[in-house]
């Protein structure tokens, strides 16, 4: 069998627009039908036949106006001169015009809609009511229909464009944090550079003077080679803690050596901010200075310090609690909280620091937590693995 035959043999797919021209056929036949089985309660036998052959071109109209609205729309307009039963397929004409194309299009099926209403008062006046006031409702209905139909092609209209704003909010959030991320690894990374550097250069040092002062004393060349020896073996460590960082996705509890400042220097920043001006109240269960793995040493340190970054940035005045919780063979507990500042939000500013910052305790096996809590105090609790 080839492929035409295929293609013949299969049904055509279901249009969209054929589901809703039934539907939409269905529920205006009643209202036609409502309207001719009043019409042959007071008409004369000639003008109910021909309201019953309006009513079934009318309905016959309904798809055409689903699936072409302009046209099908100037169609039901005419129908309307011919007999009041075509009237609910040309209100629905003007109301679907008017969601779903340019509102000139709506305006030129409503204004033929009121020539055709304006044509059937003429010969088939409305019992009870004068001609003018006839045209004047009709012409009130239509324009209604009308402003309907365009204030909901509006809202449509207005909705689509939040969804899409939304969207792309949301895209750039992400485009942020995935930068905020990379921006953090590779800051760590260069730290770490740094420190190999440093190590290195100690060690070309050292080796230089082994090669020139061969006849140097044997205490002298016994203390470099132990400086070779240390460096050496930290800038092994530091190195695989530099691939750790650039190749996992996930936290390496057991990655360590991060070079810089260690639990041991927090007194001094916490000092430092004090002389700055900045109210710092420290709950030390730690007992600072202590000695922890550089990894954990190092992590602290910039939890900390962005914590008392962000309380001087969004919060300037107000005082900081510091708590540290922890021992050796357990894991390190840090919490900092500050008082609001109203109208600042739950996460002032882009937040791409502690982004960056839970990215860097995620990679030290450890995790963050921060929020705004009922007191109205921003609270960051942190915890990262202290091994023994």
């Amino acid at each position: 069998m080839d492929a035409a035959t295929c293609e013949i043999d299969q049904p055509p797919a279901r249009r969209p627009w054929v589901a809703a021209a039934a539907g939409t056929t269905g529920a205006i036949g009643v209202l036609v039908g409502s309207t001719l089985w009043g019409a042959t309660r007071t008409e004369s036998s000639a003008l109910v036949r021909i309201d019953v052959a309006v009513a079934v071109v009318s309905l016959a109209v309904v798809p055409w106006i689903v699936r072409r609205a302009a046209p099908g729309g100037v169609a039901a307009g005419l129908l309307v001169a011919l007999s009041p039963v075509a009237t609910p397929v040309a209100s629905f004409a003007v109301l679907f015009t008017a969601r779903h194309r340019p509102f000139r299009q709506g305006a030129a099926v409503a204004a033929v809609g009121v020539a055709g209403e304006a044509v059937q008062g003429l010969w088939r006046p409305f019992p009870g009511l004068s001609y003018a006031w006839w045209l004047v409702l009709m012409t009130a209905a239509y324009a209604a229909l009308l402003g309907w139909g365009t204030w909901a092609r509006a809202r449509h209209a207005l909705m689509e464009a939040l969804r899409e704003r939304a969207r792309r909010a949301e895209q750039d959030q992400a485009r942020r944090v995935v930068e905020a991320r990379v921006a953090e690894r590779n800051r760590i990374a260069r730290e770490m550079h740094d420190g190999l550097a440093h190590r290195l250069s100690l060690l070309a040092a050292y080796a230089g003077a082994l090669e020139y002062r061969a006849d140097a004393p044997v205490e002298r060349l016994s203390t470099a080679a132990g400086v070779i020896r240390t460096n050496a073996h930290q800038a092994l460590e530091e190195l695989r803690e530099v691939i750790h960082v650039l190749r996992r996705d996930e936290g390496d509890p057991e990655a360590d050596d991060l070079p810089g400042h260690t639990l041991a220097d927090l007194p001094g920043l916490v000092d430092e901010a004090r002389a700055a001006g900045q109210s710092i109240e420290v709950e030390d269960l730690v007992g600072l200075p202590v000695d922890s793995p550089p990894l954990v040493g190092r992590t602290a340190y910039r939890v900390v310090q962005e914590a008392l970054t962000n309380a001087r940035k969004h919060a300037g005045g107000q005082p900081v609690f510091l708590t540290l919780v922890g021992e050796p063979g357990s894991r390190l507990t840090i919490s900092v909280r500050n008082p609001t500042i109203p109208g600042t939000g739950t996460l002032p500013g882009a937040g791409t620091g502690l982004i960056g910052l839970a990215e860097r305790v995620t990679l030290a096996g450890g995790g963050i937590e921060y929020h705004v809590d009922a007191a109205g105090q921003f609270r960051l609790d942190a915890w990262l693995p202290w091994p023994a």
